[in-house]
Order: C-alpha cells, then structure tokens, then sequence
C-alpha cells in the first residue's frame, strides 16, 4: 500500500509541476523562442493569464487589449461596495486594479522593448515582475456603473520599473490615482 501511495505522491507532484509549467506559459504571454512573435497576441496572452486568476474571477475584473494597450475594468457589483451609506466602491477595489495594471503593463513594456537576442532574459523578468511599494491617492468617491484603469512607464530599467496609475469611472472622472514600483 505504500508504494501505491509514493506513486500517486510522485504523479501528482508531476502533474502540479506541468500545470506550473504550463501556467508560466500563459504567464509570459505563451512566447516560443526563435520565432517571431506578435505584441498583440502577447498582450492578448497577458490579458488572458490575468483574466485567469481566481480573484480577478471573483471581483470581475478583467485586463482587455484597447487600441493596442492593456487597461484594466470592472463593473460596480454590490459585492464591491465598500461603503453602505454611500454605495461607493471599496478603496481596496481601486488599489487592486490600479497595482494589477501597473504590472501588467509593465510586463506589456517590457515585452515592447525585447529584441529576439533579449527575449529569453524578457521572458523571465515577466516571470519574476512583483510590486516591490505602492501609493495610491484616492482623489473622488467611487461612484460610476464601471471603473476603468490605465498606467504609463515613468521609468523602465534593468533590474525594476516605476509606474503611473489611474482609474476613472464611467463619466471619465478621475476617481483614484497611483505610483508603484515593481522588482523584476
């Protein structure tokens, strides 16, 4: 009975370590080396493993590729409100989605400036991309029917970059703002 036991541990083990294999894949936008490789698809692949992820499912946030660039949207959902009186959305809301686009975009930037001699040092710098401190600025009340967010590269160096976000909601107000710096 035991070696029925060590069997099934090590397939098991197998069977985890493929699906971390293949989840790093979608990680890192599902890019075969030495082949040319389409941004778009890769952002597409980025907005993809996001969109994935058990929280993002959870909340309803998702990551979609606008006019050649990663934003960030949710919809108001009672779930998210974070204050009963005023029906406004959770800061905690606001924070999520503004650090999951600064990420994402970050991993978008990084991707644009790859050359086929870089790709595999890319690749594994959006495999390790983490948020390393963040400040986020709550500038209105979150009210809107949806909240989109968006960053912007302020620096992007080798070792870590430093980030611009925004969320707006549905009227275009600004409705939080932020500045994160991610280690990759």
């Amino acid at each position: 009975m035991l070696d029925l036991y060590k069997i099934m541990g090590v397939y098991h083990a197998f069977k985890f370590r493929q699906r971390m294999s293949d989840e790093k894949k979608n990680w890192t936008g599902n890019i075969q080396l030495g082949t040319k490789t389409d941004l778009n698809v890769v952002l597409n692949q980025l907005c993809k493993a996001f969109n994935s992820c058990p929280f993002f499912k959870h909340s309803g946030m998702i990551m979609r590729v606008v006019d050649g660039h990663i934003e960030g949207y949710v919809e108001m959902q009672p779930d998210l409100i974070g204050n009963l009186a005023f029906q406004v959305l959770h800061g905690g809301v606001a924070a999520t989605l503004l650090d999951s686009i600064g990420g994402i975009v970050a991993m978008e930037h990084l991707y644009r400036r790859s050359t086929p001699e870089t790709l595999p040092e890319t690749i594994k710098q959006v495999t390790r991309l983490a948020t390393v401190d963040m400040r986020v600025d709550y500038l209105a009340p979150g009210r809107g029917k949806y909240f989109i967010a968006r960053a912007e590269v302020l620096r992007l160096g080798r070792k870590g970059c430093t980030m611009r976000m925004t969320m707006v909601n549905d009227e275009d107000k600004p409705i939080a703002a932020g500045i994160a710096s991610y280690a990759y």
